[in-house]
C-alpha cells in the first residue's frame, strides 16, 4: 500500500524544524563575523545558500531532511496518474540530485531576495502563494514539488 499524502501541518512542523536548524547557526555565524546593519544584508543571502545545501544534500541521499524525519514525513517521485504515490513501507526512488536541487532551490532562493526592497516584498508573496498550492488540488503538491514532480507522503502512517 503507497504512504497517505503529508497534512500541511506535518510539513509546516519539518520546514520550522529545518529553518532552526539551518537559521539560527547562520545567523549567529554572521553576527559575530559582521555588525551592524550589514548583518541584515549578508544574513538572508546565507541562510539560503544554506537551506540551500542542506536541503538539497539531504533530499537527494535520503528523500528527507532532520525536520522530515522528525515529522514522520518524505519527498518521493510523483507518478504520473497516480493518486497516492510513493513506495510500500516508506521505500521509494532516490531524488537524484538535479530534481533536489531544483525543489529546494524554488523554496530557498527567494529568502536571498529579503534585503531587496520589492524583491523582499515579492518574495514574501511568493511563500503565501506556494504555501497555497498546497490546498489546490488532490496531491497537496507546493510549487516546488510540481516542478520537481515531487509528493511529500506521511512515512510514518504506512
Amino acid at each position: 500500500m503507497a504512504a497517505p499524502l503529508a497534512e500541511p501541518g506535518l510539513r509546516l512542523r519539518a520546514r520550522i524544524v529545518d529553518t532552526l536548524i539551518v537559521g539560527l547557526p547562520v545567523i549567529v555565524v554572521v553576527r559575530a563575523l559582521v555588525s551592524g546593519h550589514t548583518v541584515d544584508v549578508v544574513a538572508p543571502p546565507a541562510v539560503a545558500g544554506c537551506m540551500l545545501l542542506y536541503e538539497s544534500i539531504q533530499l537527494a541521499l535520503w528523500g528527507r531532511t532532520l525536520g522530515k524525519r522528525l515529522a514522520g514525513i518524505e519527498v518521493v517521485l510523483a507518478a504520473p496518474g497516480e493518486q497516492h504515490p510513493g513506495g510500500e513501507g516508506g521505500e521509494s526512488a532516490r531524488l537524484g540530485f538535479p530534481r533536489a536541487v531544483l525543489r529546494a532551490a524554488v523554496y530557498s532562493l527567494p529568502i536571498a531576495a529579503r534585503p531587496i526592497p520589492v524583491l523582499g516584498l515579492l518574495a514574501g508573496i511568493f511563500w503565501v502563494a506556494n504555501a497555497g498550492l498546497l490546498y489546490e488540488g488532490t496531491q497537496r503538491q507546493a510549487l516546488h514539488d510540481r516542478l520537481a514532480g515531487t509528493l511529500v507522503v506521511n512515512s510514518s502512517a504506512s
